[in-house]
């Protein structure tokens, strides 16, 4: 579960493991390449998986130049 790092909840403002709360459920994403499903609590942001395919792959040096960079 995606959720704030200050408590069990999704709500900031109660702090650790507070009782009697209800979490609400923003959001639900798939990530189909890591085998489970990821479920989006109250005002939390998720970072971009990776590609398929490293940038680095596109990199290359030919003669003195390097190309793909960018």
């Amino acid at each position: 579960m995606a959720k704030i790092q200050y408590s069990l909840s999704d709500d900031a403002t109660l702090l650790g493991r507070p009782t009697g709360f209800d979490v609400n459920v923003r959001g639900v994403n798939v990530s189909a390449g890591a085998g489970f499903v990821v479920i989006i609590t109250g005002s939390i942001m998720t970072v971009p998986g990776l590609p398929k395919v490293p940038a680095a792959e596109r990199i290359n040096v030919v003669g003195d130049k390097i190309v793909g960079l960018f």
